[in-house]
């Protein structure tokens, strides 16, 4: 399909019903060969991630949640391709704040076990607010309860693309003027081209694949890469900002997100999963260089996320960064996510043994995370007492 249409296609992956629904009845010992199986499928087939190690606690724990949140841990050190998740809030059940305080113990856990890897089996776990059934995108995919036997669902890249041709319309205003809405035009316009490849690539390999293959959704994500110009960060600053996290990034942030939805509805029958732009931090050579600096903090990565998808994604914390502080990171994630009735998500990564303003090399795709600074103030008092934030009344906005 790659020669037939000339468009790369950067990585094959599966994501399977949430395990905690399929082994319910196991116990953490059996959940940890499950994952086990998992990754040696994905092997055996070329498939780059395989995703669904999984469990749905925004409202309660099920036997079958506690015991695949015990054994994440040790899945995820023992595997290479396989991606967990937790769904623990929803805007109309609230934040399960039990499940975060765990989140925070179970990161730690991840990072210790996979110390001599700098923490890298936290690139593996997604915590959740209002997840989706139909996201293409590893670490936090599951085939949902809803979809069909099997669905064919397309994650569209392509930031390269929207930053050379608003360099372009800088460089060569149109006779009619330059402005923000000229820009929102462009990037409409090959947001458009990009998922218009996008799903013609999807249906042509949902075709091939045959039955009970269903082509399902095109994801609307512009999703950077470490390679150079392939950068969210980019585009923002190629809207005049210096660097992205300067005053003014969630407007920019917030004008790409929204013309990249339009364009790509325009281009697609099927939309879905997460659908605007991410902003993973050591994926974008952009974003690292930003926070380099120290034009981009936490709490500014924070502000943006409540304008794009998903969240706090790949963001490296140092090692020594305390449970309680991971959770109430993740739930400021939540309360962001259900509040304003979307998708958001925390991948942190406390790094053993690193600092603010270290630097550790994964490679690949997973590009260079620099350790973030974290608030020092205490949270442990507010995250232990535990419970449910209830969700949100809908019929008084402002």
């Amino acid at each position: 399909v790659e020669a037939d249409l000339g468009v790369p296609i950067i990585n094959k992956r599966v994501a399977v019903t949430p395990i905690a629904l399929v082994a319910g009845s196991s116990d953490p010992e059996a959940l940890v060969a499950v994952g086990r199986a998992l990754d040696r499928a994905a092997a055996d087939v070329g498939i780059d991630y395989i995703a669904g190690f999984s469990a749905l606690v925004h409202k309660g724990f099920a036997s079958g949640d506690r015991a695949l949140i015990a054994a994440l841990p040790e899945a995820i050190d023992s595997t290479e391709r396989l991606g967990g998740s937790v769904n623990g809030a929803t805007t109309r059940s609230g934040i399960n704040m039990d499940a975060v305080a765990q989140m925070g113990h179970t990161i730690r856990a991840i990072a210790e076990r996979t110390a001599a890897r700098d923490g890298i089996g936290c690139a593996r776990f997604v915590v959740f607010a209002n997840a989706v059934e139909d996201n293409p995108f590893v670490a936090g995919a599951f085939h949902g309860v809803g979809e069909p036997q099997v669905t064919l669902n397309v994650g569209i890249s392509g930031p390269g693309v929207v930053n050379s041709a608003i360099r372009r319309l800088m460089a060569s205003p149109p006779p009619s003027g330059l402005d923000l809405g000229s820009v929102a035009d462009v990037v409409k316009r090959m947001a458009f081209k990009v998922t218009r490849a996008g799903e013609l690539i999807g249906r042509v390999v949902a075709r091939k694949l045959g039955e009970p293959v269903q082509f399902g959704v095109v994801d609307l994500s512009l999703a950077p890469t470490p390679a150079e110009g392939d950068s969210v960060a980019n585009i923002l600053e190629a809207m005049g900002l210096e660097r992205a996290g300067a005053p003014g990034s969630t407007a920019a942030l917030m004008l790409l997100t929204d013309a990249v939805k339009k364009g790509g509805a325009m281009a697609s029958s099927y939309v879905g999963g997460l659908s605007g732009a991410f902003i993973p931090v050591s994926e974008d050579a952009g974003m690292v260089e930003a926070a380099r600096v120290g034009a981009l903090t936490i709490e500014k990565l924070e502000a943006m996320t409540s304008v794009c998808s998903v969240g706090l994604d790949m963001v490296a914390l140092p090692g020594d960064t305390p449970a309680e502080t991971i959770a109430a990171i993740i739930a400021d994630q939540m309360a962001i996510g259900v509040v304003n009735n979307k998708t958001t998500a925390a991948r942190l990564l406390p790094i053993p043994g690193k600092r603010a303003g270290d630097v550790v090399s994964y490679g690949g795709l997973l590009g260079d995370a620099i350790v973030m600074p974290v608030n020092r103030f205490s949270c442990e008092r507010f995250i232990r007492l535990g419970g449910r934030i209830p969700a949100p009344v809908h019929s008084l906005r402002n």
